[in-house]
């Protein structure tokens, strides 16, 4: 099946009827689908296109605009007054096409057995992406457009409908189907819906349950709002069946909202937690697209993206660390955050969300996932990565004085935490480097959980956490310096000493030419793991440069992917190619051959610094590769993870921060060593 079409920058015209038909402009979206792609459903079911806000809400559905996961919905939104976390309010807007006595429903919705109903996706002619997500529909003589926006800063879905053509009087009704439910759950017909509605200007006010955000609906003009409340039974989320979770809801459906509507004529439906003028639809409609970066181009598709994930509250800004079902995470915050925000130059968010994150800290541990008393603290590397990302941060602002004197304390706390012992057993040992030992609690990155039990435990002293580890120390020793602070530099260079040249005597084979993935007392596991590959790339490396090559040579034969690096060589008898099953069956091969586009930052990081502009040529080709996956899975963004055999499928979730950041980190290095 061929992909859909991504445009180059440069006009492409059609026909002056098609034109005249479905009044798109002479020049193409960069990413765009025809009807044969978006009426096959084994094609569109598969592609997502993803919006959301700063305030942490989204929209997300296929492209067929069938909802096929319980986290889809046309507006989904936190619930502070149930518990801050993502809600679905409306799943998903029906509309009908009614003339001259006939119906037309462009909806889809998928029942048991297999069926679709309505199947409104064979009337789709057209989806583009630019300037806003763009459906064209035909139906005999009316050709019908739908244009769909999520706006910035308010929880609010507007929904542009015109009509290009139609040759008798038109109708057009809108349906919306409620759920008013966690995204992690499903809805169920319950008698404690609240069937109630308020009229508001143009439309209707519901909120089904207590503690909830009210919903406001409504319309730009006139219009008949007709009350039948019903429940809509068994709706079937595909991707959730095939995970092996619960896969049927029942919506409920208030009623319809009906007008006319005339050849030419705009008319806007708005769904959000505040009453908004009817009146002022258009005028908010068009006022966004001045605030965005269009995403005509690989690199502002990668832009965009990045802004997606970054949210302000109350308490200050945050990373998601993935979207749909992703919440914060304290590693995934410091990996993503120099690509999601310094490369682009905003160092202002980044001091943000640095701070955020260590107003939240428990003496040398940041938060791995949740907040307050939600908040756990699983993680060896996260505080590690926080050095990495200082670096970085001041590297863009020029003034590492400045970072000692904000973060120097954090900084030594976190040290010395490490260096005596805290939770999770997490210590340096006599030799300097850093144990990591909790018998059935993951530590590191690779803390997928299969029937209870870590799939990697890797317990012990790891690969990554002692190169992080001896950068750490490596920096807050170059800052102190600077600073003066003759006691911190004279305690920590002998450390670091010690724990470089413990890392070379324990990592380090010779022999097999390249380093152990952990060690566990006097197990030494050499499982060839991407891991390794963060000693290439840290500003402080604990080895040479000889070995730096050695190492980047074993990745790039076995571990090295169009899409990233493998978690596993695929010589490895336990190594699994293909992400897909049950959840137990996904998580065990989340880490033992699945694809993480991440790492491959650390790749290109670490192998320019060795090759130089003689290895930008085969940089630059991974880099361009990554645009055709425009069009797949998550659309003009990049995924969670993909499959460690060809044709590497986009997998887990649809869109990632640390996946989009190192995109962006590595077209930024290849400009810095060009």
């Amino acid at each position: 099946m061929k992909a859909g079409k991504i445009v180059p920058l440069q006009i492409n015209f059609f026909s002056p009827t098609f034109e005249k038909l479905s009044g798109k402009s002479s020049k193409m979206s960069y990413i765009n689908f025809d009807k044969s792609q978006l009426v096959n459903l084994e094609y569109s079911l598969n592609r997502e296109l993803l919006r959301s806000n700063r305030a942490g809400s989204y929209a997300n559905s296929t492209i067929a605009n069938c909802n096929t996961r319980r986290y889809h919905g046309m507006l989904v939104t936190p619930q502070p007054g149930i518990d801050h976390e993502n809600h679905v309010l409306l799943s998903t807007l029906d509309e009908t096409v009614i003339q001259m006595d006939s119906e037309f429903n462009l909806g889809i919705h998928k029942y048991p057995g297999g069926i679709y109903n309505p199947k409104g996706h064979k009337y789709i002619r057209d989806f583009v992406t630019e300037p806003y997500p763009k459906m064209t529909y035909r139906v005999g003589g009316v050709i019908l457009t739908k244009e769909m926006l999520f706006t910035t800063r308010e929880d609010r879905m507007i929904i542009k409908y015109t009509l290009v053509d139609a040759h008798s009087p038109t109708k057009l009704r809108l349906k919306p189907f409620l759920a008013f439910r966690n995204i992690h759950e499903l809805s169920k017909e319950n008698i404690f819906a609240d069937k109630k509605y308020e009229k508001i200007p143009d439309g209707i006010k519901v909120r089904m349950y207590q503690g909830y955000t009210d919903l406001c609906m409504q319309v730009s003009k006139e219009n008949e709002y007709t009350h039948v409340p019903d429940w809509y039974y068994k709706i079937e989320y595909q991707e959730e069946m095939d995970r092996g979770y619960d896969y049927q809801e029942d919506l409920y459906v208030p009623g319809f909202f009906e007008f006319d509507i005339k050849k030419g004529e705009s008319v806007y439906f708005a769904a959000g937690t505040k009453e908004l003028n009817p009146a002022s639809m258009k005028r908010a409609f068009d006022a966004e697209l001045e605030k965005r970066i269009p995403r005509n181009n690989f690199a502002n598709c990668l832009t965009n993206a990045a802004q997606q994930f970054i949210i302000k509250k109350e308490k200050g800004t945050e990373i998601i660390a993935g979207f749909p079902w992703f919440g914060r995470s304290g590693r995934s915050t410091f990996v993503s955050l120099p690509g999601l925000t310094l490369v682009k130059g905003d160092i202002v968010t980044c001091k943000a969300i640095i701070d955020t994150m260590v107003s939240e800290m428990k003496g040398p541990l940041f938060p791995n996932f949740g907040s307050g008393a939600s908040a756990t603290w699983n993680a060896a590397d996260t505080s590690l990565w926080f050095f990495w990302t200082l670096q970085q941060y001041a590297d863009a602002t020029g003034d590492k004085g400045a970072v000692w004197k904000d973060y120097g304390k954090r900084m030594k706390a976190i040290l010395d935490g490490y260096h005596s012992g805290t939770e999770f057993n997490i210590h340096m040992d006599t030799d300097g480097l850093i144990d990591a030992t909790q018998h059935g609690v993951a530590l590191t990155w690779m803390d997928a959980v299969a029937n209870g039990k870590p799939v990697t435990p890797r317990m012990g002293k790891t690969v990554e956490i002692n190169a992080l580890w001896y950068n750490a120390i490596c920096f807050a020793t170059e800052l102190a310096k600077e600073a003066g602070d003759a006691a911190f530099c004279k305690k920590w260079e002998v450390i670091a000493e010690q724990v470089k040249i413990s890392f070379v005597e324990k990592f380090w084979s010779p022999e097999r030419r390249y380093l152990a993935d952990y060690i566990d007392g006097a197990y030494v596991d050499w499982a060839v793991r991407p891991n390794m590959v963060i000693a290439t790339s840290l500003p402080y490396s604990p080895v040479s440069e000889e070995i730096r090559k050695e190492v980047l040579s074993r990745v790039k034969q076995e571990l090295l992917t169009t899409r990233g690096l493998r978690t596993l060589t695929p010589k490895s008898p336990i190594y699994k190619g293909i992400y897909y099953g049950n959840q137990a069956e996904r998580e065990a091969a989340y880490h033992q051959g699945s694809v993480s586009p991440w790492l491959l930052g650390h790749f290109v990081e670490g192998y320019l610094k060795i090759h130089g502009k003689s290895g930008m040529s085969l940089i630059k080709s991974l880099y361009e590769g990554f645009e055709a996956v425009m069009t797949e899975h998550g659309i003009g963004t990049i995924s969670e993870l993909y499959d460690g055999d060809p044709p590497h499928v986009g997998r887990g979730a649809i869109s990632q921060a640390s996946s989009v950041a190192e995109l962006l980190r590595i077209g930024y290095l290849i400009k810095k060593f060009s």
